[in-house]
């Protein structure tokens, strides 16, 4: 568990956020959200103790690991990636290194092997024999190949490095699990993958991502970073959008009923100021008029684009025909009598795991 206490951090004038006060705990899942710069990564990295804060204190419960899904993509270079995997979990993966040391020696001295009976102890309980096996699973989960799991992380490329770290993130069961950005380079398959382990993980989970239909699915709580504050919801983000909505509607409506009140004590007070028999409703009425909170609904710092396109003439309604497509990239056939139909109005997604022959078909179009 996190417990987060009057947490404070500006980066000179700039307040990203200021007193939050969370409380993030076992068996779910917490989204992070807002606007891009609003400091969503950077609350990140203050939770894992990256990143030094201003003021308040974060608070993790003695004993619980806090597994951090890895932005260099070259740290592991020179590792291979079952190796980087298994660093995942740093108490075992140490553990493994030292017995491999003391059992490659020659000859073993009495302490040699208590160490050794020690080491074997505590490798069984942290599920050793079974380490590589879950790092298999879970790499091919995330679509590595099986031959990729014995490669070194230099020959891979930049989406399988990718895949590879968050393994690595998710490996060993960690009591709180950090992920920034998790679904960036992933297909529909592995995306689904992660979503059920998210959903079936028994521990804590914070989570950024852009992805609103991941965030749907694994989210029990959304922590949205807007105003200069976090605000927890409880509920995915289609209910976050609902209910910050409804806010708002209701703050326009408190601040509108507020005015006209504003309004109509002004109007007593300017025709009643100076008579006699009114004055003293009218001076109560003053008072009443400095009280009220008159300050405007503060700004989001979400933009809200709007993207156009605005044909040259008319669209009919068939659009595009493809007939019998047929490609072939280095010898090996990509695309085999492919039909195609595509009508006003059609909105398609191309998806599947043959990255080359989804690119091959949007570049012959």
């Amino acid at each position: 568990m996190i417990t987060v206490s009057d947490l404070s951090l500006a980066f000179g004038q700039r307040v990203l956020f200021k007193d939050v006060n969370l409380k993030f705990t076992p068996g779910n899942c917490y989204g992070i959200i807002g606007a891009n710069g609003a400091g969503k990564s950077t609350f990140l990295k203050v939770l894992s103790g990256e990143l030094e804060h201003d003021k308040g204190e974060i608070i993790v419960t003695p004993g619980e690991r806090i597994a951090v899904l890895k932005q260099d993509h070259f740290a592991f270079e020179a590792y291979s990636v079952m190796e980087t995997v298994l660093m995942g979990f740093p108490k075992l993966y140490e553990i493994m290194k030292e017995r491999e040391a003391l059992y490659a020696k020659e000859s073993m001295s009495d302490e040699d092997g208590i160490r050794a009976g020690e080491l074997e102890a505590e490798f069984a309980e942290l599920g050793g024999w079974e380490a590589e096996a879950q790092a298999s699973q879970m790499l091919s989960g995330l679509g590595l190949d099986e031959e990729d799991h014995t490669k070194m992380m230099s020959d891979l490329d930049e989406s399988r490095k990718v895949r590879v770290l968050l393994a690595q993130a998710l490996f060993g069961n960690p009591d709180i699990l950090l992920l920034d950005e998790p679904t960036n380079g992933l297909d529909l398959e592995s995306i689904t993958w992660l979503e059920d382990f998210l959903i079936d993980f028994p521990n804590t989970v914070i989570v950024v991502s852009h992805d609103r239909h991941f965030l749907n699915t694994v989210c029990t709580h959304i922590c949205d970073i807007d105003y200069g504050r976090i605000t927890l919801y409880s509920g995915n983000y289609d209910f976050w959008y609902q209910m910050s909505q409804m806010l708002q509607r209701q703050a326009r409506d408190q601040l509108k009923k507020r005015e006209e009140k504003a309004k109509d004590l002004r109007e007593f007070i300017q025709r009643f100021a100076s008579n006699a028999s009114k004055s003293r409703q009218a001076t109560s009425r003053k008072k009443v008029l400095e009280k009220l909170d008159l300050d405007n609904i503060p700004v989001t710092s979400r933009k809200f684009p709007y993207v156009g396109f605005k044909p040259n003439r008319e669209i009919g309604n068939n659009v595009l025909r493809v007939e019998k497509l047929a490609y072939d990239f280095e010898g090996a056939p990509l695309l085999r009598n492919f039909d195609l139909i595509v009508n006003k109005g059609d909105k398609i997604a191309f998806v599947g795991a043959e990255h080359q022959a989804k690119t091959a078909l949007f570049q012959i179009i």
